[in-house]
């Protein structure tokens, strides 16, 4: 081991499936006045310590991670950047669900059953959790409420390689997601090949990018297609469970539903009318482990407020080593084919 090794300590946990690495130790302290700031600075300055923590050998292309730093916002216990394959979210539910039962454990919360208060602030906002907290049991499920949420454009028309001109929805739940039924491509969410899937729903990211124009009304920083969605063709309602696949970031898969999806999936059925407020729909996406997501409030200006629901599950915790010597020190992704190697 070499005298320069650079160690992080980290804490794993899962929220239907889908991981969450939360650094507890050996990442730098970010600058910056806001949040938001501190994601630029991450961005442009430490954005090695993502590689190390996220990317081959010590993470995976599917990893997904959270960054705790110091809160701007008075109301915040505590503020974090989101991380994947790619680069950085701008809201992750799953991954606030599962913060929800780290932040008691570690006591950054102290705990005041039967249900415990507290406002986190990511990227796009401040969310408000709760966290069911039994005076003689375990933590229990965790609910956080969206910043405002919105149906985007629907119908918006792209050009894919594979699949010709297809229409596309757009929904805002913390994060932009192209939102349509695997059947408008010819595909069965239940029985075409999850490759196939996948691959058809990281073109649309790609061509989403390149097509269309996406801007946030409030936060530039928030103006960008994130991923996608491709649902079972049922709308989010009360009445029955339905199930999505979400592809985001760099083409990374979800094994949940993706919190910020159902929010923004719910946005999309309000406005057809297909869900009114106080409705609790589940949404379950390749683990089979539902999320469920409520419209709790409807603003006067349309925007919506949706809570989702989920248990977050520890899987592990320990430290990580990374040698100056290692010619793979700053992580590496799979390449698709042996050509695109670099050296």
């Amino acid at each position: 081991m070499t005298a320069e090794t650079r160690r992080y300590r980290y804490t794993d946990l899962h929220a239907a499936g889908e991981p969450v690495r939360i650094i507890t130790g050996g990442a730098p302290t970010l600058a910056g006045e806001t949040l938001l700031d501190k994601r630029r600075d991450a961005m442009e300055r430490h954005d090695a310590v993502r590689r190390h923590l996220m990317l081959e050998p010590r993470g995976h292309a599917d990893m997904y991670g959270v960054w705790p730093t110091e809160p701007d916002h008075p109301d915040c216990a505590l503020a974090v950047l989101f991380m994947h394959n790619e680069g950085y979210s701008t809201m992750c539910g799953h991954a606030t669900i599962a913060l929800g039962r780290w932040v008691l454990e570690t006591g950054r919360v102290t705990p005041t059953p039967p249900v415990t208060h507290f406002h986190l602030q990511c990227p796009c906002g401040p969310v408000a959790v709760r966290v069911t907290t039994p005076a003689d049991g375990p933590i229990g499920a965790v609910s956080f409420d969206s910043v405002p949420v919105f149906a985007g454009a629907t119908g918006q028309a792209l050009s894919l390689p594979d699949h010709g001109r297809i229409d596309v929805d757009i929904a805002y739940g913390g994060a932009y997601y192209a939102v349509l039924p695997a059947s408008r491509l010819g595909l069965d969410l239940y029985t075409s090949a999850y490759e196939t899937l996948i691959a058809a729903a990281r073109a649309i990211i790609v061509a989403g990018r390149e097509q269309l124009v996406i801007d946030h009304p409030d936060t530039p920083d928030l103006g960008f297609l994130y991923g996608c969605l491709l649902t079972d063709g049922q709308a989010p309602s009360a009445n029955g469970e339905t199930r999505n696949l979400c592809v985001f970031g760099g083409g990374q898969v979800d094994r949940s539903a993706t919190g910020s999806g159902i929010a923004g999936r719910l946005a999309l059925a309000h406005q057809d009318n297909g869900i009114a407020a106080g409705e609790t729909c589940a949404v379950s996406g390749l683990s089979g482990i539902a999320f469920d997501g409520a419209i709790r409030e409807v603003r006067e200006d349309g925007r919506l407020i949706v809570t989702v629901t989920g248990t977050g599950y520890r899987s592990g915790a320990g430290e990580f080593e990374v040698e100056r010597d290692d010619p793979l020190r700053d992580g590496f992704e799979l390449p698709a084919r042996l050509a695109e190697q670099a050296g």
